[in-house]
This record gives structure tokens, C-alpha cells and sequence, in this order.
């Protein structure tokens, strides 16, 4: 146990922990239960996070269970409440009889629902199945009006049109293939005398709407499902389908093959429907379903959206560290569309930006050469920024000046093309040439009584010529003012408008990058700050920052 998680409490004063359904906690105090989250600390307080982000009429997103008063009222339940000796109270999510436990209390206790559910079958969770309850009455608008729904595969439980009947009083089709779920809801939904809002139909395997309708007449205002939602079992194990970052469930997967598993998963299954939904169209108003998966989420949207489907919203349900999606899809041009839940984007941390310092001694001598390359104001940041935009000009990096703030000076560069990478190669290679260039012997030590050579037989003129000619291109690409004309802004007078002249850098359409360089002074020394903008990829600008600092550097240690 982490010491965030340590809670000083003196044996005489010892206050029992209570370990709530899914992730609630909450201390029993004298005057009655408080939830936990007021007091966990920061490292404790992700599970209640997604509490939050329960449906907002939940019942239970702000008032979790008390499992202190359950267990001294329902004895079933008692059984499987175990204290540690520290006085927590937990429940054994592992285990199916716990499990059911809690579900079959839950019913009781807060709906007056008395159930029967097998242990070979779904156990349900209660809060859970009330998300998705409360947003099929956001989707149909409003709580409390008779409404007809139909829930495809109502499992043992019959959980969704007992819970739809008893809160609302809506009327329900239920649907199920297998034989010990269909006799369980039924006698389930008889046995809390609601055959009059219920009626539980078996069908034949691979029904899902077109079956079930086909003898009815009636327009349905929705359709719920909770869909298998997995294709084999090793899916259902989690073997090649969870991340094995992500911690092992914390409750037991208990469900017949029929509930867990279906050919092609969750998503072929909920295709099935989009299809019978295509033709029944507006036999209902809303159709829905639950998704186990979130990577299902937006091929289904995609399939809604190539057969013409328009009216589509989809929500997530949380409870506890469970997250669960739903779908939604209507052929109504007047039904009201919830909203979509907002995206809560992760802010982005400030990226740092890329930083060097030209220190004293070097800003000296680079506000001495200044006005070798026509800057007339010699300011330590003004210097070093037309510098800057000299190197920037020989790389032919697409550059301007932009608005910034009192004490800086900002450029706003586009690079089209890496030009820097090879700077150093084409140095090198320079001075290769230079130094391979043939040498007039002194006239002290020519050999005159050596015979003349014809000229025909000595190419060394040509031979310099054609070295000199490529040493003068080599000097052009890194020499503006003999060679290419790549135009510059000058630091000290406005640019002419040149028809010819290079791109914009704000609105150049191919480009690698873009970034923003600041130039500002910090006590004696200045700083060149790099920040990114867009663009392919930010070792490019790391790259160019190297080469922008190596290169003043260079500029002030060259002889004069």
C-alpha cells in the first residue's frame, strides 16, 4: 500500500472502510455514510473520475450503495460481504454468487424487483443498465410517457423492461433464443406481475428484428440491445484482443454462449441490425445498441452513413473502470438528435521550444561585422537576427519578419527543402577542390633547360579553369551576392514587392516545416528560441537549429 494511501486513525478511533460496487468507496461514519472520495487522495481518485461520468439522473453516480445497511437487511446478500482487519468491507467481484448477489439486492431494494438469474448466464450490473435506460428517454424525449420498446436478447434477467416498466411504465417486446434465458425472464416478469407491460417471445436462432416483427403491425419508439460481444472464445479471454497494459477485469465474465459470443462479434452482430433496420425503417423510431468496444464505434457509423442514414448519435456509459458505447440511428426527419458526449481532449503539454545562447563575447564580435552585410542598427538582437536571416537566405529557407513582442525579434520561417543537411559535406568537399587546384611552381626553381611540353599535351589551364569554374558554382550556392538570387529581407529597409521574388512563408502550400525563431536578450547575452509550428517532422527543425548556431559560431571564428 502506497503512504498516499495511509489513513492515521488511532485504534480507539478506527472508522471501517467500506469497498463500494465498482470503484465506490465510502467510510461509515455516526452519522451516517460518506463517500470515500472527499478524503482519497489524488493517486485513488480514477475510478471515482468515471463515477462522474455516469448518466446524470443515475441514482447511484452520487450515492453509491450501502453495503453496511444491504447486509443487515438482506441476509442472501450478507453472506458475501467479507471485512478485512483493518475494517474494510469488500465484496468479491470474482465471485458469480457474490455477483448476483448484489444485482438480485439492488433490484429489490431500489425498484421493488424480485429476480432469479442462473449462474451460467449474464449477471447484469444495475447502474450500468440504468445509463442505458436514461438514454433511450433522452432519445424518445422524456421519462414517464407509455412508450413501446423492443429489447433484442433479454437475457435471463429480463433487466431492461423491468427496469423500463417499473420506471416508466413503458411497454416492451422482449426477444430471446436460448431456452433457460427465455423461461427465466419470463418468470421473472410474471412473478412482479408486469405480463401486462412484458411479453417475452422466444424466437429462432439469428433473429434479431425482421423475425420478431413480422406478425406485428405496431410502430415501436425504440429498440435496445446488448449485443454479444465477442467471436470466439479466445476474444472472450482476452487472449490477442486486450491490452496487455491494461489491468485484468475486475469482476467475473459470466454469460451462455449465445450472450458472450457471436459469429463475427459485436460488430457483425449490430450490422445485422442496421440491416433489418434498412427494411423496417420507420417500423421504429430509434434504433440502438450497446457496444463492449469502442474500435467498433466508428465502422458502424461508417455503414450507417453508406446506406444513407443521417440521423446518428452515439454516448459512452461509464461505471466504475467499465466503459461501454452506444449507438443510435432513426429514419425520422422531426426526431430531436442528442449530442454526442464532448471530447475530452487531453490539454497538450507546452512544448518546449528549441533554445541556444550566443554569449557576450561572441554578440560582440557579431555586432562588429554587422555592417559588412548592411545592417545599420547594431543592437545585440537586431545583429544576430540579420544574421540569422543572412544564413537563413544562403540555405534558401523561405523567411520574414513578423510582430512580436518589445524586447524580441521573431522570424517566421517555411522550409521547402532540407538545404542544411549537407552543408557541412558541401564545405568539405569545397576545400577538397581548393586544395587540389594545381599551384604555379616559383620561377626560382622552374627547370628552364627543361624541354617546352606542347600545348596539346597539357590540360592543366583547362584543367583549372573548370576547377575554378566549379569552386566559383560551389561559392555561389553559399554566396548570395556572386551567385543565386535568393532574395532577403534587409533588417533595415522595407522589401520591395517582386512579382519574381520567393513565396510567402505563411502561405507556401508544399513545404517541410514551419516554425517561429525569437531572438532576445537575457541580461548580456542573446537567445535564439525555436518553436514549432506544423510540418513532416520536428528532427528536421532540430537539425536546422544545429546548423543556424553552428554557423554563427563559424561567422566569429573566421580570420578576418
Amino acid at each position: 500500500m502506497c503512504p498516499e494511501r495511509k489513513f492515521a486513525i488511532r485504534r480507539s478511533q478506527a472508522i471501517p472502510l467500506l469497498h463500494m460496487l465498482d470503484g465506490f468507496m465510502y467510510r461509515q461514519t455516526r452519522e451516517g455514510p460518506v463517500c470515500r472520495s472527499i478524503l482519497q487522495p489524488q493517486c485513488c481518485r480514477k475510478k471515482m473520475a468515471l463515477n462522474k461520468s455516469m448518466h446524470p439522473r443515475n441514482r447511484y453516480k452520487d450515492k453509491p450503495p450501502d453495503f453496511v445497511y444491504l447486509a443487515s437487511k438482506y441476509p442472501e446478500f450478507q453472506k458475501h460481504v467479507q471485512t478485512t482487519l483493518t475494517g474494510r468491507v469488500t465484496l468479491n467481484f470474482k465471485d458469480p454468487e457474490a455477483v448476483r448477489a448484489l444485482t438480485c439486492t439492488l433490484l429489490k431494494e431500489d425498484f421493488g424487483l424480485t429476480i432469479e438469474i442462473p449462474l451460467e448466464r449474464l449477471i447484469p450490473t444495475v447502474p450500468l443498465r440504468l445509463n442505458y435506460i436514461h438514454w433511450v428517454e433522452d432519445l424518445i424525449g422524456g421519462q414517464g410517457n407509455p412508450r413501446r420498446g423492443i429489447d433484442i436478447g433479454t437475457g435471463a434477467s429480463c433487466i431492461y423492461p423491468l427496469l423500463g416498466a417499473t420506471m416508466n411504465g413503458w411497454f416492451f417486446l422482449a426477444t430471446e433464443v436460448d431456452d433457460i434465458c427465455f423461461n427465466y425472464a419470463k418468470k421473472n416478469v410474471e412473478q412482479n406481475h408486469l405480463a401486462e407491460l412484458i411479453k417475452v417471445v422466444k424466437v429462432p436462432q439469428k433473429t434479431l428484428l425482421m423475425d420478431a416483427l413480422k406478425e406485428e403491425s405496431i410502430v415501436y419508439d425504440f429498440c435496445m440491445c446488448n449485443p454479444p460481444f465477442f467471436a470466439n472464445q479466445l476474444e472472450a479471454k482476452g487472449v490477442n484482443s486486450r491490452n496487455s497494459r491494461r489491468p485484468p477485469p475486475s469482476s467475473i465474465n459470466t454469460g451462455g454462449v449465445t450472450e458472450i459470443m457471436a459469429e463475427g462479434g459485436e460488430l457483425e452482430f449490430v450490422k445485422r441490425i442496421i440491416h433489418d433496420s434498412l427494411q423496417l425503417k420507420k417500423r421504429l423510431r430509434w434504433y440502438s445498441c450497446m457496444l463492449g468496444k469502442k474500435c467498433s464505434l466508428a465502422p458502424l457509423k461508417d455503414e450507417l452513413r453508406k446506406q444513407g442514414v443521417s440521423k446518428v448519435t452515439h454516448t459512452e456509459f461509464c461505471q466504475g473502470r467499465t466503459m461501454r458505447w452506444a449507438l443510435a440511428w432513426s429514419f425520422y426527419d422531426d426526431v430531436p438528435v442528442p449530442s454526442p458526449p464532448c471530447k475530452k481532449r487531453k490539454l497538450e503539454k507546452a512544448r518546449k521550444p528549441l533554445t541556444f545562447t550566443v554569449l557576450k563575447p561572441t554578440v560582440a564580435e557579431l555586432q562588429a561585422q554587422a555592417p559588412s552585410i548592411g545592417c545599420t542598427d547594431i543592437s545585440p538582437t537586431e545583429s544576430v537576427t540579420a544574421w540569422l536571416e543572412k544564413i537563413l537566405t544562403d540555405l534558401k529557407i523561405l523567411h520574414k519578419r513578423v510582430p512580436c513582442g518589445e524586447a524580441e525579434l521573431s522570424l517566421f520561417l517555411t522550409a521547402v527543402e532540407n538545404t542544411w543537411i549537407h552543408a557541412r559535406q558541401k564545405r568539405r568537399e569545397q576545400g577538397r577542390h581548393l586544395r587540389e587546384l594545381p599551384r604555379a611552381q616559383p620561377a626560382s626553381t622552374m627547370d628552364t633547360s627543361a624541354p617546352s611540353v606542347p600545348d596539346t599535351d597539357t590540360p592543366a589551364p583547362e584543367e583549372t579553369t573548370a576547377e575554378g569554374s566549379n569552386g566559383k558554382e560551389t561559392d555561389e550556392q553559399h554566396n548570395p551576392e556572386k551567385g543565386a538570387d535568393v532574395p532577403m529581407e534587409s533588417p533595415t529597409e522595407p522589401k520591395e514587392a517582386d512579382v519574381s521574388g520567393p513565396q510567402n512563408p505563411e502561405t507556401v502550400q508544399h513545404f517541410l516545416f514551419k516554425c517561429l525563431v525569437n531572438v532576445k536578450e537575457e541580461e548580456n547575452d542573446v537567445v535564439v528560441e525555436m518553436h514549432w509550428v506544423e510540418g513532416q517532422n520536428k528532427d528536421l527543425m532540430n537539425q536546422l537549429c544545429t546548423c543556424l548556431k553552428n554557423s554563427l559560431f563559424r561567422q566569429v571564428a573566421k580570420p578576418t
